[in-house]
């Protein structure tokens, strides 16, 4: 990546991006292995959200027609719903949760009817540690001919996804986080049992061709959802980090993954006013908790002066989850923690993030949650 910011510094963007045509498009290549789908299918974004609005708002939308999704729903996507409900008369119907926390999946099948134009589910939420099933939702959406959008910005890089098992029509996920990739990555898959039923909601001469002075033609593949002005590099990076979980194999990912937040867990429940909040019957890499009579703001403050990176989910990012559940307050996710790959390596050969957030261990994460309560109190 950097090597090719060089080489247009030296040569020019279009000449650098001539030169590397080969690498830039190996990167449609390998999100295809990483899917389990055809390169055709793969559209490279600048990120997941642009991935998904252009999934979400290439579908044709009439009065009446039924979106249904989950509690555990990104605002970005939940925003998007009730904006096109307010133009187009569109309803949102949230399924709601089993008793593991997870969607209840015999509660979507029996809100079907004929005014169910998406499913659109999040695999992993921003706000918790829960997987959704989401092969179990898309046998429902196949039984009923009804189009399944799966956000897996949080799940893809962390644990296998396979679009022909999952059976979803549009998936979508970001580059940067357990891909590890650079940021304005992103990436769209799209069935070819659709595409031809989307026509994105803006188009360039790059996604569509100008035929004659008064008509275009969208172009067949996936890229009909790209722009012409890409960023080359960022796609080559993503195309190595690909490459190099797919070497890793995600099944090994999810285990040391999954090792690493159900050991956490397990060790921050020891401890006086410390409440995990993750659900499901099947749970991922995000850990979530919150500290009795404490902001989580403040919670993060203390751990990333100890060099333990954190970020913090409000309200405002998850209110069907949050406000349910009365979590009106700011919730830590340890995400950046559970990094794959790097455990075998000598410590010389590791990346100066990746020793900053392995040198505290669980031991350290502990004490530094003990000394966020000493210093609040």
């Amino acid at each position: 990546m950097i090597e090719h910011l060089r080489l247009e510094e030296q040569i020019g963007g279009y000449e650098a991006a001539a030169s590397q045509a080969e690498r830039i498009e190996h990167t449609y290549d390998a999100l295809a292995r990483l899917v389990g789908s055809g390169r055709d299918d793969i559209a490279v974004v600048e990120n997941a959200t642009r991935a998904w609005d252009m999934a979400f708002y290439s579908l044709p939308w009439a009065e009446g027609d039924r979106i249904l999704t989950a509690r555990a729903e990104y605002a970005s996507n939940a925003i998007a719903f009730l904006q096109t409900a307010r133009r187009h008369g569109v309803r949102v119907d949230v399924v709601p949760d089993d008793a593991d926390g997870q969607l209840d999946v015999d509660a979507l099948r029996s809100m079907i009817d004929e005014r169910v134009k998406l499913i659109a589910i999040t695999h992993v939420p921003t706000q918790g540690g829960l997987v959704n099933p989401a092969a179990a939702i898309g046998k429902v959406a196949r039984q009923a001919g009804i189009v399944y959008l799966l956000d897996a910005c949080q799940s893809v890089g962390q644990m296998p996804v396979d679009v022909d098992e999952i059976g979803c029509d549009l998936l979508t996920a970001t580059g940067r986080k357990f891909l590890r990739a650079p940021r304005g990555t992103g990436f769209l898959y799209c069935s070819p049992r659709i595409r031809e039923q989307l026509e994105p909601p803006f188009l360039d001469l790059h996604a569509a061709t100008w035929t004659s002075a008064d008509s275009y033609q969208v172009r067949a593949d996936a890229r009909r959802f790209e722009n012409w002005e890409t960023y080359y590099a960022g796609k080559i990076g993503l195309g190595t980090a690909v490459d190099y979980a797919l070497d890793l194999g995600l099944e090994a990912i999810e285990e040391r993954v999954t090792q690493l937040a159900t050991n956490l867990r397990a060790r921050l429940r020891t401890l006086p006013g410390v409440r995990v909040h993750d659900r499901g019957a099947r749970q991922c890499g995000i850990v979530t908790f919150t500290v009795e009579s404490h902001d989580s703001q403040d919670i993060a403050r203390v751990l990333q002066t100890r060099g333990i990176n954190v970020s913090v989910s409000i309200a405002d990012y998850a209110r069907w989850d949050f406000e349910p559940r009365s979590l009106t307050s700011a919730v830590p996710r340890l995400r950046a923690l559970l990094q794959h790959g790097e455990r075998n390596r000598p410590a010389d050969q590791r990346s100066a993030r990746t020793r900053r957030i392995h040198r505290p261990r669980l031991r350290s994460i502990l004490r530094s949650v003990t000394l966020s309560n000493e210093q609040r109190d």
